[in-house]
């Protein structure tokens, strides 16, 4: 297939490779799948691959094809590695012919269909959705991590674009040299569902807060990287300063029974999503959180929509969202830092509401529809430069997909 500009009204066909797309509920996830569900009600065409578990998380968007996958070992368990891209899913990726193959993650699947775009010379894009090369220092193993970095250089570097999720990370992987034309594709939140109106002071009670307590929510995966022992000990210095402060911990993972133990006295809810999340969101007096292996912070997005101030990690994920001393705070990754923030929160009520306000306001600017008609934008120019980069002049043959690639 040689691509060529599309029209500007000429529907695609999207092939789009993830790692995970209905067997865990996280950010990229959500976003995918409402990038699919766009996809589809402007009339293009999306076929998803991915690997699929033995009980889906939740009703996913678009058709979805089973990429033979194994769980990884330990605790680490509800996610898959998919196998590559071989047998029906790749007769069926050849009977669909995609005008572009959207790549969510560098791993072995994707890096076949990243190999499958250039043998057949039709445009490949990524999105980059976690830091994946900074999860080895959660596990003691540091000496991997520019290991990663070097590989996910190597993956992304022969994409047509990267889409990064903030500016903060756009900066950050241009300066790693992570992609040859980074751009970015933000996140958007529903302002509808995520809304200060749905605080729910019986709920609160029922869940044992107290009227005059403050309320400090953790919405995530419960797992070493989203930097819970940080959390954990910033919560508890921060306390020290602020008695009324009491923990919301909403997520679950593998490692929620150490969290219990390390916070005694903490509110766990569970996995809660649409109305139940939006309620307890609404329903705390701040947002915190540590993680700075995020891109984006959804989670922040939804604090912000539900009328929470937040205190996050100076990196991407929360710089791009939270302006210091405004919609929250911005402190450095440690946890003398991130309590000196949250007791001062903490500690003036008027200062939470003023934030609070702000960064509603502030997440009105996030809708998933403009979002999302910018990134087909994206997508039509990537098809457009790479019809150009592969025409042959005249007289002259299509150079390679290898010769293509700088």
């Amino acid at each position: 297939m040689n691509a060529q500009a599309p029209a500007p009204d000429k529907k695609l066909r999207v092939a789009l490779f993830s790692g995970n797309y209905n067997y865990v509920m996280d950010g990229p996830v959500r976003a995918l799948n409402m990038l699919v569900a766009y996809l589809e009600r402007q009339g293009h065409e999306v076929l998803v691959f991915a690997p699929t578990g033995p009980k889906a998380a939740f009703e996913h968007s678009g058709t979805l094809v089973s990429i033979p996958s194994v769980a990884l070992p330990g605790k680490r368990s509800e996610y898959r590695l998919g196998l590559g891209l071989y047998g029906a899913a790749k007769r069926k990726l050849d009977a669909f012919d995609p005008d572009l193959i959207h790549i969510a993650a560098p791993d072995y699947t994707g890096y076949g269909a990243l190999n499958y775009a250039r043998k057949r010379r039709i445009p490949a894009v990524a999105s980059f959705h976690t830091r994946f090369d900074t999860y080895p220092r959660y596990y003691r193993l540091g000496w991997l991590e520019k290991h990663l970095t070097n590989y996910m250089r190597h993956f992304y570097n022969r994409c047509e674009h990267v889409y990064a999720p903030s500016h903060s990370m756009t900066d950050e992987l241009r300066a790693d040299r992570i992609g040859r034309d980074v751009r970015l594709w933000t996140r958007g939140v529903d302002g509808d569902l995520f809304n200060p109106g749905k605080r729910d002071i019986e709920w609160r009670r029922a869940n044992g807060f107290g009227d005059d307590e403050v309320v400090a929510a953790f919405v995530g995966r419960l797992v070493l990287e989203k930097g819970i022992d940080i959390f954990v000990d910033a919560f508890k210095r921060a306390r020290a300063h602020a008695p009324s402060l009491k923990a919301l911990v909403v997520g679950d993972g593998p490692e929620r029974a150490g969290f219990e133990r390390l916070l005694p006295d903490g509110v766990f809810a569970g996995y809660l999503q649409g109305e139940g999340l939006a309620r307890a969101y609404a329903s705390a007096d701040m947002f915190f959180n540590p993680s700075i292996t995020e891109t984006f912070g959804n989670v922040t997005l939804e604090a912000m929509a539900s009328g929470l101030p937040s205190v996050g990690a100076a990196a991407a994920g929360s710089r791009s969202l939270i302006e210091d001393g405004v919609t929250g705070y911005v402190a450095e990754p440690n946890a003398a830092s991130f309590a000196e923030k949250v007791a001062q929160l903490a500690s003036d009520r008027a200062l939470r509401e003023s934030l609070g306000k702000t960064a509603r306001a502030r997440s009105e600017k996030f809708r998933w529809d403009a979002v999302l008609a910018e990134l087909v934008s994206h997508y039509r120019e990537a098809i457009a430069h790479y019809g150009r980069a592969t025409s042959p002049a005249p007289g002259k043959p299509a150079p390679s997909a290898r010769e293509h690639v700088a």
